[in-house]
């Protein structure tokens, strides 16, 4: 039905990348850990470049990775220092995750719209939870923080599975939620500049 449609299976790539990068801007190994539990079990396939997602080694040091990154979250002042570096790290998983939808694309553009698509997408939310966490510390003094983990953590979860299974609502998600996250920022700057 859909073979017809010009570009559609990259398209449905593209959906499934910005899935997976809005995923990473929650937590950084969760997706991976998805992506590689796919791959392996021969759910997701991939290119040579990307053939490493779908090993046993993977596998495994992803979902030891993931498993560290939630607890984590749930250690007071340990959070903080992880938002720190939460930001980088899921930029370069979010375009990693991104480039590995895409089969056949060139080198150069291949890797371009990976950083601006993916790790951008990846930026901006994880950017917005990370004030968030700030914002829950401020007001509640860190109590609330293992709410905002739990959050992060299902949010994470759920765009992982859609990004897989239902692509088009994935890339929608994602795209709200970039909207949302934007649009805070812009209130929360604002707010800012006026208490100057």
């Amino acid at each position: 039905m859909f073979d017809n449609i010009p570009y559609f299976p990259y398209i449905i790539s593209m959906f499934i990348g910005i899935g997976l990068a809005a995923a990473t801007g929650f937590r950084v190994f969760l997706p991976m850990f998805a992506v590689s539990l796919a791959s392996y079990m021969g759910w997701l396939p991939q290119n040579e470049q990307f053939q490493w997602l779908a090993t046993l080694p993977c596998l495994i040091a992803t979902s030891i990775a993931m498993i560290a990154e939630i607890l984590a979250y749930y250690i007071p002042y340990i959070d903080h220092l992880l938002d720190m570096i939460a930001v980088p790290l899921a930029t370069v998983a979010g375009s990693i995750l991104f480039a590995s939808q895409f089969a056949d694309l060139g080198t150069f553009p291949h890797w371009a719209l990976a950083i601006i698509a993916g790790g951008g997408t990846a930026a901006a939310i994880s950017t917005g939870f990370a004030g968030t966490r700030a914002a829950s510390t401020a007001t509640t003094g860190g109590l609330g923080n293992s709410m905002v983990s739990t959050t992060e953590t299902a949010g994470a979860g759920i765009m992982s599975v859609l990004a897989l299974a239902l692509p088009v609502l994935a890339f929608v998600i994602a795209v709200v939620l970039l909207i949302f996250v934007v649009f805070l920022g812009r209130k929360l700057w604002t707010r800012f500049k006026q208490s100057d």
